[in-house]
C-alpha cells in the first residue's frame, strides 16, 4: 500500500512540495523511503495527489506532484455532537468517528458532564483532537478530515446544526422510537444528519425537552445501555449502513 501524508499546500501536477521535520521523520525513519519512492498526499480539502520523493535535506524533504488522483469523500454529511467524556475517551471518539465518516465533531458540556475545562485547557484539547482527526483521516483513506469545533455549552450546541441537517438526539429513556426505525421512516433526508450523544450520566429531562423544542427527535438504541464513547460508534455504523455509506443502497 502506498503511504499517505497530509499536507495543505498540494495543488496541481508538476508542483513541488516541501515537507517539514515531522513528515521527514515519518518518511525517512518510520517508512524508510528513499528518493524515487511514491507517496499519496491529501490536502484536507478534498484533493488527493500521487507524488514522488525527490530530495532529502537535514530538516525537510521535497517531492513533486505527478497527478491528482481523487477529489472528495462520501457525500453523506454527518455532524457528531458529543458530550465531553472523562479522561482520554474523547480521543477514541474522534479517531473512530473520523473512520466512520463524520464531517464535523462538536464537543459540548451538559449538566451531567464530569470534566470541567477552563478556556486554555479546552483550546489545547480541541487542537489535540483536530490532530487526531487528521491522522485518522490519513490512515483510513479520507481526503477531508472532520472539523473539530470548539467546546460549547449544551444550549449553544443545539443551535449549531447546518440547514437541512436531520436532528437526532440519542436518549436511553425514549419509549417508542428506535434509531433504525427513525432512519427507515425518513427516506427523503439527503442534506445530512446532526447526531447528539449525551454524557456518562445521560441527559436530563429538561435538556431533552429543550432539544425537542429546538427541532430534535429522540431515538434509542434499544435495550442496551452503551458507554458514552461506545454509543457514537454504534450510531454512526447504523447510520452509514442504513444510508448507503458502507457501499450498499439505502435500506
Amino acid at each position: 500500500m502506498i503511504p499517505r501524508i497530509y499536507h495543505p499546500d498540494a495543488r496541481s501536477a508538476g508542483d513541488s512540495i516541501t515537507l517539514g521535520r515531522d513528515n521527514l521523520h515519518y518518511v525517512k525513519n518510520v517508512l524508510r523511503l528513499v528518493p524515487g519512492n511514491q507517496v499519496i498526499v491529501f490536502d484536507g480539502v478534498g484533493g488527493e495527489y500521487a507524488c514522488r520523493l525527490t530530495t532529502f535535506f537535514e530538516n525537510t524533504v521535497d517531492l513533486v506532484i505527478e497527478e491528482r488522483t481523487r477529489t472528495g469523500d462520501s457525500s453523506l454529511q454527518i455532524t457528531l455532537a458529543q458530550s465531553l467524556p472523562k479522561g482520554q475517551k474523547m480521543d477514541l471518539v474522534v479517531q473512530k468517528a473520523t473512520e466512520l465518516g463524520v464531517t464535523r465533531i462538536i464537543p459540548f458540556v451538559s449538566s451531567r458532564s464530569i470534566p470541567k475545562l477552563d478556556e486554555d485547557k479546552a483550546a489545547r484539547r480541541v487542537g489535540r483532537w483536530q490532530r487526531i482527526a487528521v491522522e485518522a483521516a490519513r490512515q483510513c483513506g479520507r481526503t477531508i478530515p472532520p472539523d473539530v469545533h470548539t467546546l460549547v455549552s449544551f444550549d449553544v450546541m443545539l443551535h449549531t446544526p447546518l440547514p437541512g441537517e436531520r436532528r437526532i438526539i440519542l436518549w436511553e429513556a425514549e419509549p417508542e422510537r428506535g434509531l433504525r426505525n427513525l432512519l427507515r421512516d425518513d427516506q427523503d433526508t439527503d442534506e445530512g444528519f446532526f447526531i447528539v450523544i449525551g454524557p456518562e450520566g445521560g441527559l436530563s429531562w429538561p435538556e431533552v425537552d429543550t432539544a425537542r423544542q429546538a427541532g430534535f427527535d429522540t431515538a434509542s438504541l434499544g435495550q442496551l445501555i452503551l458507554r458514552t464513547e461506545t454509543a457514537p460508534l454504534a450510531v454512526l455504523a447504523v447510520l452509514q449502513y442504513e444510508k448507503g455509506g458502507f457501499g450498499g443502497s439505502p435500506g
